[in-house]
């Protein structure tokens, strides 16, 4: 017979340790559903790169006033002896571009270029977040109570978003943005034409969310965490808003990311059509609208709001497919 094998203690007792030596130094630890979705956020470099471009867009526009006031830049200042008087055009090559004007200056009135970019960015992304929030709250709200309570309830929303869906949204603005201009709820000039903008935009954008919001909600409402609420007494409300909704956070931002510039590029294409923001006040689509005489001969004056446009709408585009894709994966 073969004798057995004998181990020495040394060797019995190196595995155990080395399965259990992360026990000790703490090592061993569960990931919540946020850090895992962070984790694959980072891993999405595009994705990141996106994000740091919004986040430094955000900061600009949230510092363009004060960067403004601390340099003593006024969007609005008229450098006449930058145009020629024959031409109306700005003097030297590149629409004027120098030391002092970066990116030069706009045709007939000389105003530096950047400012007005500078100062064309708060109001194009206050318009597109302001736009985005009322959109998430009547769709959020409406698509919750839809899909959760069915049968009429359901029915009854979900006609009225066909209804609005059915709305010629650019025309409809154009109309109501137009019969507002002058004044309207005790309110004129800047402060009317973004609540209008944010109203209209953001009023007849909700279905989108939802249909989005209702879809998720049917899928929700027969987990076990909701019939486990049912069994203990909640209420419709409780389980709506502190059950529901806080599930359907991901869907929610995934959608906002993508929404904004969608915002941006309305906002900017009514202030093109003259039914937006209203001059001296600086924004993107009213420097593209300004732009349209002088483009031929002087292509710097569209390129640079053009560019703006582009580069946020780009950079949103690029952070929701990161969160889309870190939040679901199964969407890939």
């Amino acid at each position: 017979m073969t004798a057995p094998i004998e181990t020495t203690g040394a060797a019995s007792e190196a595995q155990p340790e080395a399965v259990l030596a992360g026990v000790d130094k703490g090592q061993i630890e569960g990931r919540s559903l946020g850090q895992i979705a962070w984790t694959r956020f980072k891993r999405d470099k595009v994705a990141v790169a996106g994000g740091v471009i919004v986040v430094l867009l955000v900061l600009l526009a949230v510092l363009a006033r004060p960067v403004q006031a601390m340099f003593g830049l006024d969007p609005n200042a008229f450098h006449q002896d930058l145009i020629d008087p024959n031409t109306s055009l700005p003097k030297g090559g590149f629409g004027g571009m120098s030391w002092d004007h970066p990116l030069g200056v706009d045709p007939k009135f000389g105003r530096d270029i950047a400012t007005r970019v500078l100062e064309g960015s708060w109001v194009s992304l206050v318009v597109a977040f302001g736009a985005t929030i009322l959109s998430n709250v009547i769709g959020a709200i409406l698509g919750v109570v839809a899909g959760y309570y069915g049968g009429r309830v359901d029915s009854i929303i979900s006609r009225l978003m066909d209804t609005f869906l059915a709305f010629p949204l650019l025309l409809f603005a154009i109309a109501i943005s137009a019969t507002l201009q002058g004044g309207a709820f005790g309110l004129e000039g800047l402060p009317l034409h973004l609540c209008v903008l944010i109203f209209v935009i953001g009023f007849f954008n909700w279905p989108y969310l939802g249909r989005i919001v209702r879809g998720q909600t049917l899928a929700l409402r027969e987990r076990e965490f909701v019939d486990a609420s049912r069994g203990m007494g909640a209420k419709g409300p409780y389980i709506l808003f502190r059950e529901l909704l806080p599930n359907l956070v991901g869907p929610i931002i995934v959608y906002s990311t993508l929404l904004i510039p969608t915002n941006i590029l309305f906002e900017a294409s009514l202030s093109f059509l003259g039914v937006g923001i209203q001059p001296p006040q600086a924004s993107w689509g009213g420097m593209l609208r300004e732009a349209v005489t002088f483009y031929e001969v002087d292509p710097q004056f569209m390129i640079v709001p053009g560019l703006a446009i582009f580069v946020t709408v780009l950079a949103f585009n690029l952070l929701g497919d990161g969160l889309r894709d870190a939040l679901d994966p199964r969407s890939r």
